[in-house]
This record gives structure tokens, sequence and C-alpha cells, in this order.
């Protein structure tokens, strides 16, 4: 087990410049006598035990989520978590006997986990090798597990609601409705009403900080969360440019070649118009899926029903439509699909790479199980999944999506058409 006595042993100096940034801990760490430039010391209990004191906490938890998992948690439930599994103390570390496994670090992640986050599921922002130490650095902890968090919030091809995932979180997946960890989510909800009811006042302004602050930074924490030409390739970017519909938007948002602004929301979420969905899906169907009769339109309404136009995703789904990481690595490696590299989840953010890995799905269930399958067939499929699919009801994702569909046909003769290959 390390022994970290500064901030400065355990944090980056990237990350110690953004915490630095944050009005609130700004004022608490100079109230605490410390000073800009020099090692900040932790913060320790009577017993000496060293912990994060609330306001550092739901800092850490607001930078992580706005990095790496913007619009999709809530930095509240990372917070009331944390103070439930470990007092927000750095060096616990718990045996779960009936899991069979060590949890250690402020959120309790066990190495086995994060490794498995890491190695399957693509989370790679940070690296885990045999070395568990750096599970213990608290933006390491954190991000592995906001990572697990975000898993059991889709797991086993669900959507997860609240309950499940902080049940499953302390007992695992069999437990998540066990009566043993009712008192549990019982304990959470009394920790998360009371911090949310201290910080109404303050998020807002911890929020707008922390966005400020991260935008300063380079690599996702900032630049990559502002602007497209962080995120996307310089040939994608050439084609936006050379389409006249992007062409006109762009220009009257005044947009310039080389820094084109993502749109953000009151949130500050980047999401993307109309227009630039349609372009996109427009290019990734004409360069690779025309053989395939992929419709541009189908595919740039099925990324706003999946994601409403954010860019990194909603909730538990990952970047524009929604693809995983294993999906996406399984489409790539067993279907053939190369045209883009998938290295980690981050490269999902690209909206180039969603759409396309997207359009890749959406063709694969066009003939699921070696057999062309109907329309509504392929959108209850690619939004609830092949094996939850009913055709003799109209459900909701169905509906949905041809209300979705009228915004992206391209004349009165399409509308109403359904067709999607």
């Amino acid at each position: 087990m390390p022994s970290f006595r500064y901030w400065d042993d355990c944090v980056d100096p990237e990350d110690m410049k953004v915490m630095w940034l944050i009005p609130e801990v700004n004022k608490e760490w100079i109230d605490a006598g410390e000073k800009m430039g020099e090692k900040v010391h932790i913060s320790r209990d009577p017993d000496g035990e060293p912990y994060l004191t609330q306001t550092e906490m739901q800092a850490i938890a607001k930078i992580t989520v706005d990095r790496h998992f913007n619009s999709q948690l809530d930095p509240n439930m990372i917070c009331a978590l944390c103070e439930i599994v470990s007092d927000r103390k750095l060096f616990i570390e718990q045996y779960e006997k009936k899991l069979k496994e060590t949890r250690i670090g402020i959120m309790q992640v066990a190495p086995e986990t994060a490794d498995w986050l890491s190695r399957e599921m693509g989370y790679r922002a940070y690296e885990i090798d045999i070395n568990t130490n750096v599970l213990y650095r608290p933006f390491v902890n954190v991000y592995f597990g906001a990572a697990y968090i975000k898993w059991l919030s889709s797991c086993d091809g669900k959507e997860r609601n609240e309950e499940f995932v902080i049940r499953a979180y302390k007992g695992g997946k069999k437990k998540a409705m066990h009566k043993s960890t009712q008192i549990y989510f019982q304990r959470y909800m009394s920790v998360k009403e009371s911090l949310t009811f201290q910080r109404d006042n303050e998020t807002r302004q911890l929020a707008g900080a922390v966005s400020n602050s991260t935008t300063a930074t380079p690599g996702k924490s900032g630049e990559e969360w502002a602007f497209w030409d962080a995120r996307v390739s310089i040939e994608d970017m050439e084609t936006m440019w050379n389409t006249p519909e992007v062409v006109r938007e762009w220009a009257k948002s005044g947009e310039r070649r080389g820094r084109v602004r993502f749109s953000l929301d009151a949130h500050k979420r980047p999401y993307l118009s109309r227009v630039e969905v349609k372009a996109i899906a427009g290019i990734i169907i004409d360069r690779h899926f025309s053989s395939r009769g992929v419709k541009a339109a189908a595919l740039a309404a099925l990324a706003e029903v999946t994601s409403m136009r954010f860019v990194n995703g909603v909730r538990a789904r990952t970047g524009l439509l929604g693809i995983d990481y294993p999906t996406a690595l399984w489409l790539y490696n067993d279907r053939g699909y190369r045209a883009y590299k998938i290295i980690s989840v981050d490269d999902l953010y690209n909206p180039f790479v969603s759409m396309y890995f997207g359009a890749a799905y959406l063709a694969y269930l066009a003939e699921y199980e070696g057999r062309q399958r109907s329309y509504e067939f392929i959108v209850q499929a690619f939004l609830g999944g092949p094996e939850n699919v009913n055709l003799q009801e109209t459900g909701p994702h169905w509906t949905k999506f041809k209300d979705t569909l009228r915004f992206y046909e391209d004349s009165k003769k399409d509308q109403g058409s359904c067709s999607i290959l």
C-alpha cells in the first residue's frame, strides 16, 4: 500500500492545476494554509488516515464526469457512493467474502474489475498493470468506479435504474434485488439527498468553474470536448467543409477552419445540429455502405433517438449512435469493419467513428441470423437489442423512430416510407 502525504504524490501536475482553478477548492486550500506552487497536504482524520474533504471529492467527481462521462453520469451519485463505501478515505481496503475480491480506494474498486474494464471494455485513460497501487490515486479510482457504474447501467443489455446500479455496485448483479442490499440503497439515497441539499447553491458555481478550468487542460479534459478538430480527423473535417449545408450553418455561427466549436447545451454538454448529424450520416454511407443500401436519413434518425444528438451519448449509451466498445471491437475484428481504428472507448466519442460502427451494426441486423429482416425489426433490435424485439406490438422504439425520421427525409415523397435499407 502506498503512502501519500501530499496531493502532489498521487495527482498529476495538470490535475493539480485544474483543482487550484476551482474556486471552492482554492479557498479551502488557502484557508488551510496551502500555497499555490507548493505541495498541498492531504487532510487526515484523528486516527491519521488520509481522506478527501467533501469539496475535494465533489471537484474530482465533476472533473472526471466532464472528462470521460459527460452527459452520462451524475457526479452526485459518485460523491454519495464514496461517502458510504469509503467515507472518502484514500487507503481503505476491504475484502468482500461473498464476491471473493478485495476492493480498494475511495470508490472501493477491485483490481480485477479495473483490469477488466480496461482490457475488455476499453476504459484506458489510465494504465492498469500488476502494480495495483495506482488505484489508490483518487482520479484513477474514481475513473474506474465511474466506468463500472456506467457498465452496470446497461448490463445484460437492459437499461437499469439507479437502485439496481447502486445495489449491484455493493453486492454484485445477483444481489441487486436481494434484501441484503436494500439497506445499502436506503443509506445511499439519504446521503445523496443530504449532499444535494448542502450543495444546491454551490453546484452551479462549481460546475462552471470545472467547465472553464478543464477547457484549459490538454486532452479530453478540454479541447476535445469543445472543438470538432480535436476529435475528428483532418480528412473528415475537410469533407464537412465541402458540404454546403454545413458550411452555411458554420458560417452563421462564426466557425473557422481548424477551430470549429461543438454546440453546447445549458449544462455544457456537446451536441450536434440536425444538419451536422445528417451530413455525417451521408458521408459515412457514401464512403462505406453505398452498396448495402443503408439510407443516411434512417441512420441520422437513429442517432437522434439513441443519443438525442449528444456527442458523448446519454446515460449508459456511448457516443452518437450508442455503440459500446465491445460491440465496436467485435464489428472491427470479426466482421471486418476497419475503416476506423477502435483502440479504446474514447474513440467512440468521435461522431464519425460512432456513426460508422452504428451503420455497421445496422447492416449486421438487416441480416440477423441469416435472414432478411423487416425495417421494424432492425430499428427495435438496434435500440433495444435483437433478443428483445416484439413484432406483435408496435413498440415505443419504432414509433419514436418514425416520428424522428421526418426531420431527416429529403422530400415529401419519401416521408412516411420508413425505408432503411
